[in-house]
């Protein structure tokens, strides 16, 4: 009698089971062209498509989807995407990339079950906005929502960026004599006093706008509550500045003597109002403010909202900018600036053999999405409208 605890069989040599290779899957991926005013980006720009389509990935672009980013349709239809002339062909994608997010008729011409990538900009939504999305059982990723390895929001940081350099490009075009500023150059010019330049935050804005006056030469002082944010903006630009807590009289002062008032303060909901209307009153007659916290409600107590085609405004003598979709003025920069973080995405999405399968591994996906087929998964957004939600982890597994 055998003591074996293995029967003859299981003794015999075994095939070698090898893990099966996952099945790449091909996106099909539409672009509308933005309906909103004001929005002239792109999520992708013919560079992107092009390496994607020679992935195997089909691309359906609206005419005139890039032309507010100086692409044309030609530009696209060279990089192996159809060009459609129906809205509807391009929303009725299984994946639909846009800038804004799509209005309730957009969101009708979808497809049950597709994908959307844009941004929720969650301060102007309605709780209209979510049923629709669940009625059609959409997944939706808020791309102001995904959060990297590094626990840093990618494309909100690379738009604030913008934002940060274009405010003193802004402020400075905006006090040219032609537009009816005071006629200074922001600057340093031998033997011309230097132009200064206050800025409200230590954040992503404050430090690319003080990166941006300091390489022109002006003078600048940096202000915020957070003592580690103004060390970090001191390592940042590896030079001694002016930083400050925001104290009222030091404050007060400082916007006396300037010459440019960068607000770049943001709260959790609405921006905190640090400057008060008795303070602007103070200010030099010419002096320009550019509020970049606009979109939150604005740093000024002064501040109203205006557009691109009308973005300023006089009062106490004080020219106000407070257009709060600054990055869209600079619309191929920001175009290739988020199609920069949206391709390596794709790419893995469909590496991965679909949205389904990355969804599980990636983790910044996860934290991006806010629906989940009609299901709500972020817990800030049921919150904010008092919506029920899951939990993305007892979904997806």
């Amino acid at each position: 009698m055998s003591t074996s605890p293995f029967s003859k069989e299981q003794l015999m040599p075994q095939a070698e089971m090898l893990e099966i290779k996952r099945q790449k899957g091909e996106l099909f991926i539409g672009i509308p062209k933005e309906s909103y005013a004001q929005e002239k980006r792109v999520c992708l720009t013919p560079d992107a498509v092009s390496a994607l389509t020679a992935h195997g990935h089909r691309f359906v672009i609206e005419t005139g989807a890039g032309l507010g980013a100086n692409y044309s349709d030609n530009d696209y239809s060279e990089a192996g995407a159809k060009i459609s002339y129906n809205i509807k062909e391009a929303f009725e994608c299984n994946i639909v990339l846009k800038v804004e997010p799509p209005t309730y008729d957009e969101i009708d011409m979808m497809h049950p079950q597709s994908v959307l990538f844009s941004a929720l900009q969650l301060k102007t939504q309605t709780k209209k906005y979510f049923e629709s999305l669940a009625k059609k059982r959409i997944t939706a990723v808020a791309f102001d929502f995904i959060r990297d390895e590094q626990g840093t929001f990618p494309i909100v940081k690379s738009l604030s960026e913008i934002a940060g350099t274009a405010s003193i490009l802004i402020a400075g075009e905006i006090m040219s004599s032609d537009k009816n500023g005071n006629g200074l150059l922001l600057g340093n010019i031998s033997g011309v006093p230097p132009t200064d330049v206050v800025i409200l935050g230590a954040g992503t804005v404050g430090e690319f706008a003080a990166r941006s006056a300091l390489g022109m030469g002006a003078t600048v002082k940096v202000f915020d509550n957070s003592l580690s944010k103004l060390r970090h903006l001191q390592h940042c630009l590896g030079t001694p500045i002016y930083t400050s807590t925001i104290q009222p009289k030091n404050l007060q002062k400082a916007l006396m003597r300037c010459d440019v008032a960068i607000g770049a303060i943001r709260g959790k909901t609405r921006a905190p109002i640090i400057i008060t209307e008795s303070m602007v009153e103070n200010m030099k007659d010419g002096a320009v403010i550019v509020d970049v916290s606009i979109d939150r409600g604005g740093c000024f107590e002064t501040s109203e909202v205006t557009t691109h085609k009308k973005p300023t405004f006089t009062k106490h003598d004080v020219i106000h900018y407070c257009v709060p979709n600054i990055p869209s003025k600079y619309a191929r920069t920001s175009s290739v600036s988020i199609s920069n973080i949206f391709t390596p995405y794709l790419l893995n999405i469909g590496e991965e053999g679909g949205f389904e399968n990355a969804v599980r591994f990636d983790k910044s996906l996860q934290k991006g999405m806010y629906f989940y087929h009609g299901i709500l998964t972020n817990k800030s957004v049921a919150d904010w409208f008092g919506l029920p939600f899951r939990d993305i982890n007892l979904l997806i597994f």
